[in-house]
């Protein structure tokens, strides 16, 4: 997990092997998985200037395992 600068996302991991992408959220400390995530999205998350905005856009409910 890498920690990063956001007001909603505290912390993310990757692995490009099986796709599979962590979230810890800020509020409660919560970690959800999501499953089949490509490289790019992963990508996309830790470039976006607001990583809250980008998750809402392009990841939730999108790639729930």
């Amino acid at each position: 997990m890498i920690p990063v600068l956001s007001s909603a996302i505290a912390a993310v991991g990757y692995d490009p092997n099986t796709k599979r992408m962590q979230i810890r959220f800020t509020s409660g400390g919560i970690t959800y998985t999501y499953c089949g995530v490509p490289q790019s999205v992963y990508d996309g998350l830790m470039s976006a200037p607001s990583k809250g905005t980008y998750f809402d856009r392009v990841i939730r409910d999108r790639y729930q395992c």
